[in-house]
């Protein structure tokens, strides 16, 4: 009788803060897409442990995409992840992802949405780990008829981001400028304290370009985000 050997697969590709933040996001047997995967972990990530019943893993970069599909065969998922060449949401059609994880794109995410309204459709759920201009992608969110639905603010590699999720509603809300600012990030977490304190460092440097008759509004804005750190700081001791 012949036994058939299984080959013994590697561990589950250990994520960063930012990406496990982004896969807690994505709902238990969803189907899901990585935007911009890069090396391919969080979409391996996905697949094996079960959260996500299939990925799409899109990339614009031919080289990346290959490291990608490299890492999915290694860990045996080639059933459950697809490695596809394209530009963002232009490689997907809407029936193929609910839930949408947008890593790493910073300013262009909401050129990115802005092209694919097909996906704006209620129950479609957008996971979005921004290196920068997080104040603009809320705004646009919320201008936009999108609902944020959560923040987890993280500290990965040294520095302080935060990882959002929304949904389209299709209620466009005009939000206060403290709301631009932090969002959902207030949180009872030592994570939270520092990322909302490093918000307050980059308002405070983007006061100093600003004419001197207008510096008002965002010196106001710094004092009160360095209010929520405190109150995050104080709340995650107890």
């Amino acid at each position: 009788m012949m036994v058939q050997e299984h080959k013994q697969l590697p561990p589950v590709p250990a994520l960063d803060a930012r990406l496990l933040a982004a896969a807690a996001y994505v709902r238990r047997g969803a189907l899901a897409a990585d935007i911009g995967c890069d090396h391919g972990k969080l979409a391996v990530y996905l697949a094996r442990t079960g959260t996500a019943r299939h990925v799409v893993a899109v990339d614009i970069r031919p080289a990346p995409l290959a490291r990608a599909q490299v890492l999915v065969e290694k860990h045996g998922c080639s059933a459950g992840v697809e490695c596809r060449l394209g530009d963002g949401l232009c490689a997907l059609k809407p029936c193929e992802a609910d839930d949408i994880v947008i890593a790493g794109v910073s300013g262009v995410t909401a050129a990115i949405l802005g092209a694919a309204q097909p996906f704006w459709q209620p129950g479609k759920r957008f996971v979005f780990v921004p290196a920068t201009r997080r104040a603009e992608l809320r705004g646009w969110l919320w201008g936009h008829g999108f609902s944020l639905l959560d923040e987890t603010p993280v500290q990965a590699a040294g520095r302080f981001y935060t990882v959002m999720c929304a949904e389209y509603t299709g209620q466009v809300h005009t939000p206060a400028l403290l709301e631009c600012a932090v969002g959902l990030s207030a949180k009872p977490t030592g994570a939270s304290a520092g990322y909302l304190r490093h918000v307050a460092k980059l308002v405070r440097k983007y006061t100093l370009g600003v004419p001197q008759a207008e510096q008002a509004p965002f010196v106001q804005l710094a004092g009160q985000v360095d209010a929520l750190a405190e109150r995050c700081e104080r709340e995650a001791q107890k």
